[in-house]
């Protein structure tokens, strides 16, 4: 039956009205104090903009997979939500971004750690089986980078 699939824990056991809601997720968009800043924080990543964009104040990329990657900033936030101001506190959003192995995680955050960029932590051995780091971008959210854990530990350094 088809309301079954909408049951949720915590109704008492009522249904959905049923209805389907056809959605699938399309953009990930991130809001920036600082275009450039941002966009050659991303660059490093290996994410592509247009030559011009550091100077917009929306900035849109397709990503593999048919998502979008959204940049805009502050301005243009307050332009359509005049009331809305920066969260506070840690990012509510994280991004993970594959690497080929291992070592291509250590020597990425090692890039940019010594390029300026927050580490917020080291390259460690993660117990479901990935090599895994954190930075922070430069409005503080959290971007991870990982790569399955092909090698022992202590053949690491």
């Amino acid at each position: 039956m088809v309301a079954d699939r909408f049951k949720t824990r915590g109704t008492g056991g009522r249904r959905f009205s049923g209805m389907k809601i056809e959605a699938r997720l399309d953009v990930v968009g991130i809001v920036v104090a600082d275009m450039a800043a941002s966009l050659a924080f991303y660059r490093r990543l290996g994410v592509e903009f247009p030559p011009d964009a550091d100077d917009q104040p929306h900035v849109e990329v397709p990503l593999p997979g048919g998502l979008r990657l959204v940049f805009d900033t502050e301005e243009t936030i307050r332009s359509f939500h005049p009331g809305w101001t920066p969260p506070t506190g840690e990012g509510r959003v994280g991004l993970a971004f594959l690497l080929p192995d291992p070592a291509a995680v250590d020597a990425a955050y090692r890039d940019f750690v010594e390029a300026g960029h927050h580490g917020e932590l080291a390259p460690f051995d993660a117990f479901w089986g990935q090599r895994y780091a954190v930075l922070r971008d430069p409005d503080g959210s959290g971007v991870d980078l990982f790569a399955p854990a092909t090698t022992p530990a202590s053949a690491r350094s």
